[in-house]
């Protein structure tokens, strides 16, 4: 067995998995001052991944150490490249941790105001930095045998505007989706309205993302040498077509269902394209970071298999009954009798 090849999967797997979860808590961040009328409204919104969004930063933690520990000479050249925007993700995921605990410090409509937009702006960000970085990658990075040669504003390019939007995109639809299942009333009504008419810029930008891609990478290269693989694709554009079908006969868990499989197979589509690359260089192939020429020794290589194959399966055990525990409805009746409450 490869263990690169093992190690590349599982850090597909990992950020797949992380977009998965964390993607309705940005997506629902960005539209807490839209779905949420009044204060009530917010903080059931809130409430509804309070228990929930700590957790799933758990595996964005364990995404950069798999890239740190397996790929070490990836992980140090991405964030000396990428350091700007990685340190403005950082702040913001920050920012919104803090805005989720002191938003009901005091009850000033000034103050939980300000918390209310910085729970907004702090969630767009990390969204959007996600989906540039990772079109950037696609794409391939001005690398040679002297470095880097982009820049901040070299990073937002077309296409990796392109594939900001996209993610954007996605988590938005995502968080309504989740809010809508986890609310009741009007709010969840709201939510679910929004999904849908959120659906169809989504299904734009996917399309122009798709074909896009044809151009700006080199991602189709190996669905044309292995056919077999353009099933994964063709499954994410098939989930996307499935939200919108499960939407409009109301069953909004078989939509969240397909929501989070249409994330999967946008990370799987990049991660399959990419291989075996982790990031490519747009200059050279030469100077491209491989899952060959980046990677730690076969020995720190096995021992992390072991490692992750004892403790992966308990973190997934952990996380569905942290889901299973708190999968009832968010409703005011439910926080007014509540202390513990955000």
């Amino acid at each position: 067995m490869d263990l690169h090849i093992v190690w590349f999967v599982l850090w597909g797997v990992l950020w797949g998995v992380y977009f998965m979860l964390d993607g309705f808590v940005l997506g629902g961040g960005m539209l807490h001052r839209v779905l949420g009328r009044d204060d009530t409204d917010r903080r059931v919104l809130i409430n509804s991944y309070g228990p929930v969004w700590d957790g799933n930063e758990v595996w964005l933690v364990t995404a950069g150490g798999a890239t740190f520990a397996a790929f070490p000479t990836t992980y140090a050249l991405m964030f000396s490249y990428l350091y700007t925007p990685l340190l403005l993700l950082l702040f913001a995921l920050i920012v919104r941790g803090v805005s989720f605990e002191f938003r009901g410090k005091e009850d000033g409509a000034l103050w939980k105001g300000c918390w209310d937009w910085a729970i907004v702006v702090s969630s767009f960000i990390p969204a959007l930095l996600f989906g540039v970085a990772f079109g950037n990658i696609f794409a391939g990075l001005p690398m040679d045998e002297a470095g880097y040669h982009g820049s901040l504003i070299y990073l937002l390019n077309p296409y990796g505007v392109v594939s900001g939007l996209l993610f954007v995109l996605l988590f938005l639809e995502h968080g309504a989706l989740y809010a809508a299942l986890k609310s009741t009333g009007a709010l969840s009504r709201r939510a679910e309205e929004t999904a849908k008419a959120l659906w169809i810029p989504l299904l734009v930008v996917a399309v122009g993302f798709l074909g896009y891609s044809n151009f700006a990478t080199r991602l189709y290269d190996n669905y044309l040498a292995a056919p077999v693989f353009a099933v994964v694709p063709l499954l994410a554009v098939a989930a996307l077509l499935a939200v919108r079908l499960f939407l409009a006969k109301g069953n909004t868990l078989a939509a969240f269902a397909a929501s989070c499989a249409t994330i999967l197979g946008v990370v799987f589509t990049g991660v399959i394209g990419l291989f075996p690359n982790l990031i490519p260089s747009n200059l050279d192939a030469l100077y491209s970071l491989t899952i060959y020429n980046s990677s730690s020794s076969d020995y720190t290589l096995r021992i992390m298999t072991v490692v992750a194959f004892v403790f992966v399966p308990i973190v997934i055990a952990y996380k569905v009954w942290v889901y299973r525990l708190f999968r009832g409805r968010v409703s005011a009746e439910t926080l007014a009798g509540d202390h513990e409450a955000y």
